[in-house]
């Protein structure tokens, strides 16, 4: 028994022949003779065959091309005629699904067009159409989706013309949800009321926007806002370097003692650690600043913390923010005090918005590798394909 059709991957195909010259035809035939499509009579009969060239892979640097016989069938039964139909083969199609989905993966890999158009002997139009027509089949098994019950939202930018972009991050599973042009509550409006599934939503992950904060306030009510713990210390340390650019202008600009001061107490080695106390000792008011910085980290860098620990915790939270309102850093006090609940939520889940973040360097790169995007419903298929979609695609 052949198994060249199994290696083929067309396993229901019987090879005749196969000649090897600057490339390799391989020519075949059914090895069965199907049921009527109608039905379902199996004593169909063979009116006349016809030859059917396909595209198929690649050997090495040689293309294979299958030559093959293809019967059209007459059912005595009711009459209907019909032709051979192929697994893996479309019908009117000049290449396998296989052929076509290779062209795509090295498409996607990054080989141009140009280089395709070599060493796989199709055009550059053709590899555009089968790249857009797989990210169009991708986009579609992804349509319909209910909401993701960890939900990531964060905004990035598109273009100087259109300005910025939304993304919508299923945390739980990593992957892009989707992506909306705009970034406020108007020009949202209309996706937010149409999504399915909003009820799902039980976490919704965020930077400090107020508003980001209302949209999840009016479209997922059911869902807790959890603050993504990178941007709350970030926005302490910015406070931090702030006031001590209004204490010391002079050591703001040295190098060395940026580096040691925005790095955490504990992460200093002892060197660092004298040569940083020395410094505040020279500023006892900046000193006091610094303490309560690394105070608020320390409370800040806490996380799966259970329902009890937190809230023991909370008191000596609320006891920081309020001796920071008689500081210099009255505004930070403000906007955590604003943020208190979603801080807090921080300590119980230990999501964040890492993936989301990740997410947008990919698609920064894809807009680089593109040389820009003026279409934003292009460039929404290109970033959901890629980073959204994890089907299998069957290669045979």
């Amino acid at each position: 028994m052949s198994h060249a059709g199994v290696i083929l991957g067309l396993p229901e195909l019987e090879v005749e022949r196969v000649d090897r010259n600057d490339a390799i035809a391989v020519y075949a035939k059914p090895k069965t003779r199907p049921s009527c499509i109608r039905c379902q009579y199996p004593r169909v009969r063979i009116k006349a065959t016809y030859q059917r060239t396909l595209k198929h892979t690649r050997q090495g640097n040689q293309l294979m091309t299958l030559y093959l016989r293809a019967p059209k069938y007459h059912c005595p039964r009711c009459g209907r005629y019909f032709r051979h139909r192929f697994k893996g083969v479309r019908p009117r199609y000049r290449a396998s699904e296989a052929f076509r989905l290779e062209v795509f993966e090295t498409h996607d890999g990054g080989v141009t067009q140009a280089k395709l158009a070599r060493t796989h002997h199709i055009s550059a139009a053709t590899t555009e159409r089968w790249y857009q027509s797989h990210c169009r089949q991708r986009l579609s098994e992804m349509s319909n989706r209910a909401c993701p019950q960890v939900l990531g939202i964060d905004e990035h930018f598109f273009t100087r013309k259109r300005g910025f972009a939304t993304t919508l991050v299923d945390l739980h599973r990593n992957k892009v949800f989707d992506v909306r042009l705009g970034r406020s509550e108007a020009s949202l409006h209309s996706y937010l009321r149409r999504l399915p599934g909003k009820d799902n939503v039980r976490l919704i992950v965020m930077d400090l926007s107020e508003t980001y904060r209302n949209i999840a306030r009016q479209y997922f009510p059911r869902a807790t806002i959890v603050t993504d713990r990178f941007h709350v210390i970030r926005l302490v340390n910015q406070h931090f370097l702030k006031a001590w650019q209004d204490i010391h202008s002079e050591g703001r600009r040295n190098r060395g003692l940026l580096s040691l001061m925005r790095r955490h107490e504990w992460r200093l080695k002892p060197e660092q650690r004298e040569n940083l106390q020395q410094y505040l000792g020279e500023y006892p008011a900046l000193a006091a600043l610094y303490e309560a910085k690394q105070r608020l980290n320390r409370l800040l860098l806490l996380k799966n913390l259970r329902r009890k620990t937190a809230q023991k915790k909370l008191p000596q939270l609320v006891k920081l923010i309020e001796q920071l309102r008689h500081s210099p850093l009255r505004r930070l006090a403000k906007t955590l005090t604003s943020w208190l609940e979603p801080i807090v939520a921080m300590w119980r889940f230990g999501k964040s918005n890492g993936p989301t973040e990740g997410f947008h360097t990919k698609m920064e790169m894809m807009t680089r590798r593109a040389y820009g995007f003026r279409n934003f419903e292009n460039y929404r298929l290109r970033v959901l394909t890629h980073c959204g979609w994890d089907g299998i695609i069957n290669r045979v």
